[in-house]
């Protein structure tokens, strides 16, 4: 079957995240469905589906309601399906080609005032001695203070946190590895949780998970969105949103807000383009445009 070796195919001959495979998986499956049920495919060759099949589909997502973004995610799995089914399975015109994909609308993406993010932080105790607690004040003083994915914090090793040197290893997306600096209070917060963790779950080997449940089991994703989600709610922030990837929007706009230079910024958050990052640059002059109007006498017609 041509969807399952393509699946093998990304999982295993690729460096896309397992998080990926899955988005994939679901994007081309819908797509399947609507072959057969929808469109009446009668057979499970995806080869023979045409140009018009595949911009049904694609109206249909919109039609049904979908975010611009969703229906373009699904369209760059519908891309790499028939790149592969191009390489590898004989197919000579790629109907992919041919889509014209909708406009991404300009959205900034959602983050935390800084006097709110201290506020948050300064509300979970990061030195207590109960473990869940203090893994749990620490999962939000990493995510803040280096910016790391939700993803990254979750396959972090114990071997790639060094508090010798500031320093932790992050694997990436597309695998690709990165070293991110921190300074003295991450530093002891760590030293303070591995003595509980050893304690609560015993002796790790160096390619441990670094962060885990009293068990010592490894996290998941719901449960770190739930810690960061409970977090920001009890502080009250104003941010619409309250996930582990609006404190890693948090930690671009305050860097930037304090001087950080943008090219480091991108360094530290692992974007492969430099216009990926300078979206943070819109947000701190949005800042800038908050902070004249509520300062400067003029700046606001009087009643």
């Amino acid at each position: 079957m041509l969807y399952k070796a393509f699946y093998d195919f990304i999982r295993c001959e690729t460096t896309r995240s397992p998080h990926t495979v899955l988005a994939y998986k679901n994007d081309l499956e819908q797509f399947r469905r609507f072959l057969t049920a929808e469109l009446c495919h009668d057979d499970d060759d995806p080869r023979k589906a045409s140009f018009a099949d595949l911009r049904l589909w694609v109206s249909s997502l919109a039609s049904q309601g979908q975010a611009t973004t969703s229906v373009l995610r699904k369209m760059s799995s519908l891309r790499a399906f028939y790149r592969y089914l191009c390489v590898h399975h004989g197919l000579s015109v790629d109907p992919t080609q041919r889509l014209v994909a909708p406009k991404r609308p300009h959205v900034l993406p959602d983050f935390v005032r800084q006097e709110e993010t201290e506020r948050a932080l300064a509300m979970a105790d990061a030195y207590s001695e109960d473990f869940t607690e203090a893994r749990n004040a620490l999962m939000l003083e990493m995510l803040y203070q280096t910016g790391m994915r939700e993803s990254e914090l979750i396959g972090l090793k114990n071997m790639s946190v060094d508090t010798r040197k500031g320093e932790l290893k992050v694997l990436g997306k597309r695998n690709k590895e990165r070293i991110i600096p921190f300074g003295d209070t991450l530093s002891n917060m760590i030293e303070h949780y591995r003595t509980l963790r050893e304690h609560t779950v015993g002796a790790s080997a160096p390619s441990d998970p670094f962060f885990v449940r009293p068990g010592g089991e490894p996290l998941y994703r719901q449960l770190v969105y739930r810690v960061v989600h409970n977090a920001l709610e009890e502080a009250a922030v104003s941010a619409s949103r309250r996930s582990p990837h609006v404190l890693r929007h948090s930690f671009a706009t305050d860097m930037l807000n304090n001087g950080a230079e943008l090219t480091a910024v991108q360094k530290l958050l692992g974007h492969a383009s430099l216009e990926t990052t300078q979206i943070y640059t819109h947000l701190t002059y949005r800042e800038l445009q908050q902070n004249y109007k509520q300062a400067h006498p003029r700046a606001q017609r009087k009643e």
